[in-house]
């Protein structure tokens, strides 16, 4: 590949890792970073920590060919052109975002660049975190002209992001100057190019060689703003769409029909407009405190976002009453949930089962005698053999369909009937929503 480019990517997690093997599928050559010297050697053995589909294809075709594991960040960073950050950010106790990981990989750079690097954040985090790995790199005595940093927000979702990544929506690249914009647009040429779209074995999506993907250059600050205001508009969709439900509920009106309505409206669509439990997962939860920490520290008023995280958790409550309306008393009770993943053909289990045993019984495995949960996704749990863990750490958690059968005191063959109901209806979903 004549504009190939050395790319290290710092951290093997979630987002990390699906950048690896795409930047790699892309035909650049990729060295993956991450301090934890276990999961490092699992990658190198042909392990996939995290499930995502079309992941352990992609690693499996590029391992030791353009993509390799390693825990030298200074080697890595030395002999790479562009270095991405994609550690995690989690939430603080005020809402901010945790950017002490991102510290600690930025010193760790700084006593490793030795010529110039494009140094790109593809972490989540909150506006001005560029300028801040600036001046922790001057304050390391990094000559300001040895380095560039660059914002490159990712979109991706659990179930879907290495088709997200291949076929993106659009591409942030929020760069300072010219210089570092370029080497990002060399970078992802392949896909906005639509070379990649025309070569033998690429994966197939929304995008193709006559519909190649768009990038768009902004002010990092800008780009950084892009994320986080694009998950808080999603939330905001799924907390509107919830307060209009439950409306529709105290006049005796179709949420389904109504939210139907609304998403034949080309400028409202149709996605994001499923009433239900609320919005959950890593994602949504803490950019919408975080872009909401960002507003207040800067002295505006955002009460919108605070309104969406309201009605958000206002939602549980209005299920959980619900359900002991129905049930009048909760002890002794079995329920079975369906559907524990937070995504569709995604990995978020244990979060999930931890958050359903703790909120909806107040205290684990008090009130309910047996909460039965299965997570249903293409070719059936059996398959999941690295589910095995979870639910022997969970044991009130049960895999088993004919679990759930004697839960309700069900044939199983009704049973199998209704996952075959709620199956047909996750891969309509996850259509849609590509």
């Amino acid at each position: 590949m004549s504009n190939q480019v050395s790319i290290c990517v710092i951290g093997s997690g979630y987002v990390g890792l699906v950048a690896a093997a795409c930047f790699a599928e892309m035909g650049h050559r990729v060295v993956c970073v991450d301090n934890d010297e276990a999961r490092v050697n699992t990658l190198r053995e042909g392990g996939v920590p995290i499930f995502e589909d079309h992941l352990p294809e992609l690693l499996a075709k590029h391992r030791d060919r353009g993509l390799e594991f390693t825990t030298d960040l200074g080697t890595a960073v030395e002999a790479s052109e562009a270095v991405f950050i994609a550690v995690g950010t989690p939430q603080g106790d005020t809402g901010a975002a945790d950017l002490s990981y991102v510290e600690a990989v930025v010193s760790e750079i700084a006593r490793s660049i030795g010529g110039y690097k494009v140094i790109v954040e593809k972490s989540t985090v909150p506006v001005y975190t560029n300028e801040w790995i600036r001046r922790v790199l001057h304050r390391h005595g990094v000559h300001p002209q040895s380095f560039d940093v660059v914002s490159n927000p990712e979109f991706l979702r659990e179930g879907a992001a290495v088709i997200d990544f291949l076929h993106p929506d659009r591409i942030v690249v929020g760069a300072v100057n010219d210089n570092s914009a370029d080497v990002l647009r060399r970078i992802y040429a392949p896909l906005t190019e639509g070379t990649y779209y025309s070569q033998s074995g690429a994966l197939a999506g929304p995008c193709s060689a006559s519909h190649p993907a768009s990038l768009l250059v902004t002010s990092t600050q800008s780009a950084e703003i892009i994320k986080h205001a694009s998950n808080a508009f999603l939330a905001l969709k799924i907390s509107f769409i919830n307060a209009v439900a439950n409306l529709a509920e105290a006049v005796d009106a179709d949420i389904e029909d109504i939210a139907a309505g609304m998403g034949l409206d080309s400028r409202i669509g149709n996605k994001f407009l499923r009433a239900g439990l609320g919005y959950g997962g890593s994602c949504f939860p803490k950019d919408v405190a975080a872009f909401h920490w960002v507003a207040q520290q800067r002295g505006v008023d955002f009460q919108l976002l605070q309104e969406v995280r309201k009605i958000n958790e206002t939602q549980k409550d209005i299920f959980f009453n619900k359900v002991l309306s129905a049930l009048w008393t909760l002890r002794g009770k079995r329920i079975a949930a369906l559907g524990l993943a937070f995504y569709f053909l995604s990995q978020q289990c244990e979060l999930a089962a931890d958050r359903a045993a703790v909120e909806f019984t107040g205290e684990p495995e008090t009130a309910i005698k047996s909460l039965a949960a299965l997570n249903y996704w293409s070719g059936g749990p059996e398959e999941r053999e690295d589910l095995s863990e979870f639910f022997a750490s969970h044991p009130s958690f049960s895999r088993r369909i004919d679990a759930i059968a004697r839960m309700g005191e069900v044939p199983v063959e009704r049973v199998n009937k209704i996952l075959e109901q709620f199956r047909d209806e996750a891969d309509g979903a996850q259509s849609a929503s590509q």
